[in-house]
């Protein structure tokens, strides 16, 4: 939250820095207190503030507003597609020990919805900016979609790994927060690298 509040007042390179740095003294503290758990405390604090400063960094840019709408919407339209395909579908399931309900054909049913997510939107949205190319916008939400689902997968692992059923109790009967934004941290951070990377956003 500290690292976030510093964004109004520094770059956001100055955050990363910061952010890295204390998830280093973090993780060394727990590390002497709990030996085994000293990298996944400081990987903890980078797997919760990396998607955050992502997402603040690409809602301030000029276009920031469709670029924050498209990542969310490539990572919404594969959760719901996923989830409506697997149903529908059923077959092998993808990784039945870390979890069991999730199935080959919801997988790429999530990857096909979200590229069709992103082809309308930036077909709407996005070229309002001087045109933009709606095929290659729906072949990034559908590489979102897959960073999206293996987000969905590390979160289970995590849980898993340590032992619980839930993230948290924040959110009764969802499987704590972090189970309803597991998606999106992948993919947050892979959609502001991309912004960044290619200056669509301004």
């Amino acid at each position: 939250a500290g690292v976030i509040l510093l964004m109004s007042l520094a770059s956001v390179g100055e955050a990363v820095v910061a952010l890295a740095g204390g998830a280093g003294l973090i993780g060394l503290f727990a590390r002497r207190l709990h030996k085994p758990w000293g990298f996944w405390t400081a990987a903890g604090v980078l797997y919760c503030g990396l998607p955050a400063i992502s997402l603040i960094w690409l809602r301030d840019l000029r276009l920031g507003l469709a670029a924050t709408v498209f990542v969310l919407v490539a990572v919404w339209a594969t959760d719901i597609v996923a989830f409506f395909a697997g149903k529908a579908i059923g077959g092998p399931k993808m990784a039945p020990s870390i979890s069991p309900k999730k199935t080959w054909a919801g997988g790429i049913g999530g990857v096909l919805g979200a590229a069709l997510g992103g082809f309308v939107l930036a077909g709407v949205y996005l070229p309002a900016d001087g045109g933009r190319w709606p095929v290659v916008f729906g072949m990034i939400a559908g590489g979102l979609g897959i960073l999206a689902i293996f987000g969905d997968l590390l979160e289970s692992w995590l849980k898993r790994r340590a032992g619980v059923k839930d993230s948290g109790n924040v959110l009764p009967g969802h499987g704590g927060v972090m189970d309803r934004l597991d998606g999106l941290v992948p993919a947050a951070i892979a959609g502001a690298a991309l912004f960044a990377f290619t200056g669509w956003a301004g």
